[in-house]
């Protein structure tokens, strides 16, 4: 058997069924994946897991809430943890809703080994890229903060489509003013060019019209 790594994201396997619970725990830690199980999403969320996890393979009817409600529950709180979902009860609106709000997959019990292990390849890529995204965002909300006041007031004005002219006008500062701002702004959000201040505004949502 592979070891798991302990650096390696967390696998968290939810089923109601014993065997079903074990077996999957085996067959995860068998290609080296951590893993975690629970009976019921109340035990998981008891256990402080949801930090832990970086996937959720989920069984759909659970005593309590049911893993459809469940997956609900994290998008209105902003959890964005992919979930792969299995059931041997699956029917054909069941797996429309859990597909439109965003999970992976949906398996059929008995599930193939290899069909549960790409879907949980797929998440692990999936929360990684969205991973790298929010630290990118979180860094440049960073410099953003940075700039002085007036140096954010420029900044997205011009990112607006504002010439120097129009800034220092709407303002109520001198045109130089305005480009030792805009150059400062530029400086400190590390922008090599306009574009990419715009697209860096873009990125904060700070683009009005």
């Amino acid at each position: 058997m592979v070891q798991p790594n302990k650096e390696a994201p967390s696998i968290v396997v939810i089923d109601d069924d014993v065997d079903v619970r074990e077996g999957l725990a085996a067959l995860l830690q068998s290609v080296g994946l951590r893993t975690e199980s629970f009976a019921s999403v109340r035990e998981f969320l008891d256990s402080g897991g949801l930090d832990r996890a970086r996937c959720l393979v989920l069984d759909v009817r659970l005593p309590g809430r049911s893993g459809l409600d469940f997956q609900d529950d994290l998008i209105k709180a902003k959890a964005h943890l992919p979930v792969v979902f299995i059931s041997g009860h699956a029917d054909v609106p069941m797996s429309v809703r859990a597909m439109k709000a965003g999970a992976v997959e949906f398996l059929t019990k008995p599930v193939r080994h290899q069909d549960l292990l790409d879907a949980i390849q797929l998440a692990i890529e999936q929360d990684s890229v969205r991973r790298k995204s929010e630290d990118s965002i979180t860094a440049l909300r960073a410099r953003f903060d940075s700039l002085t006041g007036r140096e954010q007031e420029v900044m997205t004005l011009v990112a607006a489509g504002r010439m120097n002219k129009q800034i220092a006008e709407e303002i109520g500062i001198s045109l130089p003013t305005v480009k030792l701002h805009r150059g400062q702004a530029m400086r400190k959000m590390e922008a090599r060019s306009l574009a990419e201040l715009v697209r860096i505004a873009d990125k904060l949502n700070l683009v009005r019209q």
